[in-house]
């Protein structure tokens, strides 16, 4: 049959454009919900129109809606809104479906390929700071030290380092005695035959703290440098930490640098998929 001159069929899958739409009205839900969550108490209902910029009439048909399906609950006492038990129930089940390393994956491949260099996922296993993801740059050299499945010591890796300075002191005391126990070899951060001290790892915690960042330079293996960056569940506790390495000259180590920046950037946005939000400073 033919078609009408001048009509044509739309599908929704056509255009970007039509793709890319969404509904608005979700949208100002969701607004409405990240105020609540934001403010991290029950509310009343004109404060929380004001936050949103919304009036009272609309806000209150949202919240209507998002009682009944439990997001929202007004708390009987004072007629303040609160999130409501399905609202923990979705945040968990968010936690449990997040994977750091099938997020991490191509974030890492994406550092790789602009920075030349060996990028690699760590987590903190049964015998501490352990490999559990490598990706090759361009300009990487064979690192047959660093496989998957290798583990790293806390003082001398930038990986180390940074579980040290963001887990438990609990979880990294046993291997953190064994290192400080064990004397230095050559270029392991200090004249050879000399171990770490309690102010040498308190510098260490601080500085990695205060960057957010770790480096560590010509320590794990000569003539080689690395940043780590560490990655964080919605709750604040580290999971894993992305780590670039290269030869000392090859990378820019300073903990102020593009290259610092951009390692720095990509762990972040790993974490706040995982539901992670940035403590403001200051």
């Amino acid at each position: 049959m033919a078609r009408p001159a001048g009509k044509v069929e739309k599908n929704a899958e056509q255009t970007p454009a039509t793709a890319r739409r969404g509904i608005q009205s979700i949208e100002v839900g969701f607004r409405i919900l990240d105020v609540i969550r934001k403010t991290g108490r029950p509310m009343p209902l004109k404060e929380i129109a004001d936050a949103c910029d919304l009036t009272v009439p609309n806000v209150h048909y949202y919240l209507v809606s998002f009682q009944k399906v439990g997001v929202v609950q007004q708390h009987t006492d004072t007629g303040h809104y609160g999130l409501g038990p399905y609202a923990l129930r979705l945040g968990l089940a968010a936690l449990e479906q997040f994977d750091v390393f099938t997020t991490a994956r191509p974030i890492m491949a994406e550092v790789a390929a602009i920075t030349g260099h060996t990028v690699f996922l760590g987590v903190w296993g049964n015998k501490g700071p352990t490999i559990v993801y490598r990706v090759e740059g361009s300009r990487s050299r064979p690192l047959l030290e660093l496989r998957v499945g290798s583990v790293l010591p806390l003082l001398s890796s930038a990986l180390g380092r940074n579980f040290l300075a963001h887990l438990p002191e609990a979880s990294t005391r046993e291997l953190l005695e064994q290192e400080m126990a064990s004397p230095l070899s050559e270029g392991h951060g200090g004249a050879a035959g000399n171990s770490y001290t309690p102010q040498d790892v308190q510098a260490i915690r601080d500085e990695v703290r205060k960057h957010h960042l770790s480096r560590c330079r010509d320590a794990l293996l000569p003539h080689f440098t690395s940043l780590s960056a560490p990655i964080f569940d919605m709750l604040g506790e580290m999971k894993a930490a992305i780590t670039l390495m290269g030869p000392v000259g090859a990378i820019d180590d300073d903990l102020q640098s593009d290259t610092a920046r951009l390692l720095s950037e990509k762990a972040c946005s790993i974490s706040a998929t995982a539901g992670w939000v940035a403590p403001q400073d200051g």
